[in-house]
């Protein structure tokens, strides 16, 4: 009987010692090292914490979008685009984290369906779902003692939501965090400058053209269809060939680093 009430003491003492799965302990040490990423959603909790002890105090939060893009290329392309270029910026700026891109932002009118809602696949919000879901994003990120929060859109259906979501939260909050939206970012000149380095094109009119191609190669070929392009004899677009893919990487990478550059040096512009 006493051998019984000892064990049955100290089975409960060994569930009482266990972590609550659901809400741990804030504290708990880390039980390992932390990987080099910037993106939160590749990160666990507690090398976010770690994180934000050795300094880092920003968040880049990204919008966008699923919608037609042409015949070669996916409708998530916004989305992969990012994944290059919020790297690029966080990685610049420095003690920088990426928030998980927000996938889904205003293409149109969903029913009668209008612009993107016109094709299979869009998935579109109505501007105040979009304005109040990019809310709750900020607001959790404020919640979690992040100090700047910086808005970047890639497509131009996102930029006036962003606008209005940072004045309205710096009004409430009076700069604490401060919400940054970089227009700069959409608004780059990019067309131009692809063209001051030799890239002429001549339009198809597709939703798509030689930077946006390049970028998504240089992220992941299969968002172009590189393969099935090749096989079919058309790895081009808007006159430019694509072929070698090699080539047209590395313009993808210094398209990129353009744009991260431009970014950051926006960012800093808009905090004088």
């Amino acid at each position: 009987m006493f051998r019984a009430a000892s064990l049955a003491v100290s089975t409960i003492a060994m569930f009482a010692a266990l972590p609550d799965p659901v809400a741990p302990d804030p504290n708990s040490p880390r039980p390992m090292d932390a990987v080099d990423s910037v993106f939160i959603e590749d990160l666990t909790w507690m090398e976010i914490r770690d994180a934000m002890k050795g300094g880092v105090d920003t968040v880049i939060v990204a919008t966008g979008g699923i919608e037609q893009n042409g015949p070669y290329i996916v409708t998530g392309k916004h989305n992969y685009v990012l994944k290059g270029t919020t790297e690029a910026v966080a990685r610049k700026l420095g003690k920088t984290l990426v928030a998980p891109i927000v996938p889904f932002v205003p293409e149109g009118d969903i029913d009668p369906p209008t612009i993107h809602m016109k094709y299979p696949g869009t998935i579109s919000l109505s501007e105040d779902t979009f304005q109040r879901l990019l809310t709750d994003i900020v607001a959790s990120f404020k919640t979690h003692g992040f100090k700047r929060i910086i808005l970047l859109g890639d497509s131009g259906g996102n930029q006036a939501g962003m606008k209005a979501v940072a004045e309205k939260l710096n009004a409430a909050w009076q700069g604490s965090p401060r919400v940054v939206f970089v227009p700069e970012y959409y608004n780059n000149g990019l067309a131009a400058w692809i063209k001051q380095q030799g890239i002429e094109q001549q339009s198809e009119g597709l939703h798509d053209d030689f930077a946006m191609s390049a970028q998504l190669l240089a992220v992941d070929p299969r968002t172009i269809r590189m393969q099935q392009r090749i096989k079919a004899g058309n790895f081009r677009i808007n006159g430019v060939d694509l072929a070698p893919a090699e080539k047209t990487i590395a313009w993808g990478r210094k398209i990129i680093e353009h744009r991260a550059e431009q970014t950051v040096q926006a960012i800093k512009k808009h905090e004088k």
